[in-house]
């Protein structure tokens, strides 16, 4: 029930996640920042890309950009092993609780709803992972193009759906248009 975590875990934790989370996105924004507008650019300042991604930033730079890389690749790290392990921790707690259920139609129900989830981190996580650890030598345009479409436009546009597919209403709905589609096919 994500709309009853203050009732069930109590305003201090809410704060203290919500302080976390706009924490670490306001550091990594600040630091993303002011590393991007330090980076003296000869190259002209046309990216291959459809919005600013900071290793697409860093080929354009004058300058070596190893050590801003290798702080870059820190922070990023370092924020999103703490993200990670948070979820998992989060999971963890979720599953032991699920698995507590006594009934088998009851923990089928709680796992229908968190699987879904689940498999829209894990394909987050799994393409920023590809995405800036990948070797250079693997590196194109397009390849570059298609796993920053993968990780910035995919989760975002899944997760609506995933969640209002747990709507009985939604779900008889769009039974009732593919029934109409399948009709009018044949």
């Amino acid at each position: 029930r994500p709309l009853h975590y203050r009732t069930l875990m109590g305003s201090r934790a809410c704060v203290r996640m919500a302080a976390a989370a706009w924490g670490s996105g306001f550091l990594n924004a600040l630091l993303h920042t002011a590393n991007t507008f330090s980076i003296p650019l000869c190259q002209g300042n046309v990216l291959d890309q459809f919005f600013c991604e900071i290793p697409q930033i860093l080929k354009l730079s004058c300058t070596d950009a190893y050590l801003r890389e290798v702080g870059l690749l820190v922070v990023g790290i370092c924020l999103a092993l703490g993200c990670f392990i948070f979820i998992v921790v989060s999971y963890v707690q979720i599953f032991t609780a699920v698995l507590r259920i006594p009934s088998e139609q009851g923990r089928h129900k709680a796992f229908s709803m968190c699987l879904p989830h689940l498999a829209v981190v894990s394909l987050f996580v799994s393409t920023v992972m590809f995405a800036y650890l990948k070797p250079p030598s693997i590196s194109s345009p397009a390849l570059d193009l298609v796993v920053a479409v993968l990780y910035s436009v995919v989760p975002p546009a899944v997760n609506p759906l995933i969640y209002s597919m747990r709507n009985k209403e939604l779900k008889d709905a769009l039974k009732k248009l593919i029934e109409v589609v399948l009709v009018q096919q044949q």
